[in-house]
């Protein structure tokens, strides 16, 4: 079964416009506070996945605002975990999320920078497998992105040695694909962006946690899922909505609603806050029960599978440092 669903996947994330997935019955993340001490709303929102806009706004601040140490950022970082499998590594680029499963259990679920918008850069999709598996990487820099340093009158270099400066931070994963991998980063605070030249970037810490836990052969997807309907096992049905940041289409409200009708689960929810979040596409998984508490903000009790171990211990208002730095795509 789940390597007709892995096959499947793969196929729909080739198609010209991009489909549904199937319902999903897992949400990771949560809501939480979290302690600034040393960071910006840019800084917590990269690091946890909650987009700097909708941070702000949901906190009363704007993306500018000066944070003071000792105050408490209200975070919602829930997102929609697209496909499960027993083993599989799983990137969905309109989420900016990666979500790596082994034995059926979800490890972690991490915030990523992909590919630019731009079509040289945009990162690929379909299955892959793991290749290579590097700690403290040469990054061999490609003669495309020479040439775009150049034409931007900046340094070239050939290759750059492990070290702060090495874009590729401490861990790199090889993948199947020419030359994408996935990655640390130097620039941490440029992590839930569309800003790299193809490649997955995750946050240090989190790059670190994933590269102890994958192996090479390790099988993996890269998806592309805009718009995603999850209804978890206590009944309570989510919806997120994704920037269609490639142009590949989402299907609206009305493929979700066929969806919806497939799983015979359209009259349980609400179609006019259903409509809103896709309309609002905040990249949150939005509650849109029929009948349930509909006031943003309000907490939607214990979510199945937080982000990993270290965010959940975030989650009960540990806090974490985040690193600020210049951002530059690779």
């Amino acid at each position: 079964m789940a390597a007709l669903l892995f096959a499947a996947t793969v196929a729909s994330a080739a198609e010209p416009t991009a489909p549904l997935p199937p319902i999903s019955h897992r949400i990771a993340g949560g809501q939480f506070d979290f302690i600034v001490w040393d960071s910006s709303i840019k800084g917590i929102g990269s690091r946890f996945g909650e987009g700097p806009k909708v941070l702000a706004s949901e906190n009363g601040k704007q993306v500018t605002d000066r944070l003071n140490a000792g105050e408490t950022i209200h975070v919602d970082n829930r997102h929609i975990v697209p496909i499960e499998g027993a083993d599989l590594i799983e990137v969905n680029l309109p989420q900016r999320m990666l979500f790596h499963f082994e034995g059926g259990r979800l490890l972690g679920a991490y915030p990523v920078a992909i590919g630019q918008p731009s079509r040289q850069w945009r990162t690929p999709t379909g299955a892959f497998s793991v290749v290579q598996m590097r700690e403290d990487p040469t990054w061999r820099v490609p003669a495309s992105i020479q040439r775009e340093e150049e034409e931007a009158g900046k340094d070239v270099d050939d290759e750059i040695e492990p070290g702060p400066d090495n874009p590729l931070g401490k861990f790199w994963i090889g993948l199947s694909f020419p030359i994408i991998g996935i990655h640390g980063t130097n620039h941490p605070w440029s992590v839930y962006s569309y800003r790299t030249h193809g490649c997955v970037r995750l946050h240090p810490d989190d790059i670190e946690a994933l590269f102890d836990d994958v192996d090479l052969n390790d099988r993996g997807v890269i998806a592309y899922y805009p718009l995603m309907l999850a209804r978890l096992d206590d009944g309570r049905i989510f919806v997120e909505s994704e920037k269609d940041i490639y142009g590949k289409g989402t299907g609206g409200i009305d493929a979700l609603k066929g969806l919806a009708r497939a799983e015979g689960i359209d009259n349980l929810i609400d179609w006019i806050r259903a409509g809103e979040v896709v309309n609002d596409q905040d990249g949150i998984a939005r509650d849109v029960t029929l009948g349930s508490e509909r006031a943003r903000g309000t907490p939607a009790g214990p979510i199945a599978a937080p982000t990993s171990d270290r965010t959940a211990r975030v989650a009960n208002n540990t806090s974490r440092g985040i690193n600020s730095a210049g951002i530059s795509p690779h």
